[in-house]
């Protein structure tokens, strides 16, 4: 099924078969993107809304000079711009970072759901709000953190991510991101960001080689960070590795 990972481990229970056969049913298809490839054009109409079935995808934004921050990381389970449904136009531009497999929902579907299913239009509610959560949260490392600290706390959010749909064991998982890519996420150069790295793996916090990350030391990692996933919303927030 297309939406096996929605709102995988964050009250997913809540959905009903019926519901998640009608948003089965609403989606147009599967379509497979190459990587680096931008799906969504800032302030261009969209009319459809993309869920994320595997790959990795990111929004962000360009300065003056071309130079790019992502406002946000997105992994499989995720509606990327379910938000572009009432908005109508993005302030933001949507790309994949990997090779990805998307479904698409068109937005005249999506009236015909939340008209007839206002328990599943209350869910996908729900699952922007998440996302609203977690921007506020980037807000707040980006504004109170240090380098390193910000780092620190992005690779213990996608960790909580990636590990409630499966995709890490919670000490190992695969990150195929180009330092650059790191550094657009965190404020900081891809220069900067091999300091970080390095930095971490020497304190035995953390390793990041060939796209594979081994979190050494979360306990350590999250005190640096920051980090509390009560806002990922998950229903079992992620417990101490021993």
């Amino acid at each position: 099924m297309i939406f096996d990972d929605f709102l995988r481990g964050r009250r997913r229970n809540e959905l009903s078969a019926d519901d998640l056969s009608a948003l089965e049913d609403a989606a147009d298809g599967v379509r497979t993107l190459p990587a680096r490839h931008t799906l969504v054009r800032q302030y261009e109409l969209v009319h459809g809304s993309t869920y994320l079935i595997d790959g990795l995808m990111c929004r962000y934004m360009d300065d003056r000079e071309g130079l790019r921050q992502l406002v946000a990381l997105h992994v499989p389970g995720d509606f990327v711009d379910l938000h572009g449904y009432p908005l109508r136009r993005l302030d933001h531009e949507i790309a994949t970072l990997t090779p990805c497999k998307i479904a698409t929902v068109p937005h005249e579907r999506l009236d015909r759901l939340i008209e007839a299913r206002p328990h599943l239009a209350k869910m996908l509610w729900f699952s922007t709000l998440m996302d609203a959560a977690v921007h506020r949260e980037w807000i707040f490392t980006l504004g109170r953190l240090d380098a390193v600290g910000r780092v620190a706390h992005f690779f213990c959010e996608i960790e909580a991510k990636l590990r409630a749909v499966g995709l890490s064991n919670g000490r190992r998982f695969a990150l195929p991101l180009t330092q650059a890519d790191l550094g657009e996420a965190c404020g900081i150069t891809s220069v900067h960001m091999n300091r970080m790295l390095r930095d971490l793996r020497e304190a035995g916090l953390l390793r990041v080689a060939s796209g594979e990350v081994e979190i050494l030391d979360r306990p350590q990692l999250e005190r640096m960070a920051e980090f509390n996933p009560a806002y990922l919303f998950l229903d079992t927030p992620p417990a101490p590795i021993v």
